[in-house]
C-alpha cells in the first residue's frame, strides 16, 4: 500500500528545496571576495589577449 502524504507538507518541502537551491547559486555568484572577483577578471583578461594574439589576419 502506498504511504499517506499530506499535500501541503510535500508542496511546501519543494518550495524550501528550490529556495535553498537558488540560494546556493547566490552564494556562488555573488558570495565572492573584490580579490577573487580581481584574480577572475585578470585570468580571463590574459585568455583573452593569448586568443587575440594567436588570430591570423586576413
Amino acid at each position: 500500500m502506498a504511504d499517506i502524504l499530506s499535500l501541503s507538507k510535500a508542496r511546501k518541502a519543494k518550495a524550501r528545496a528550490e529556495k535553498d537551491a537558488t540560494a546556493a547559486q547566490n552564494r556562488a555568484k555573488f558570495g565572492r571576495t573584490k580579490a577573487d572577483k580581481q584574480r577572475e577578471a585578470a585570468e580571463e583578461a590574459l585568455t583573452q589577449k593569448r586568443l587575440d594574439e594567436t588570430k591570423r589576419e586576413s
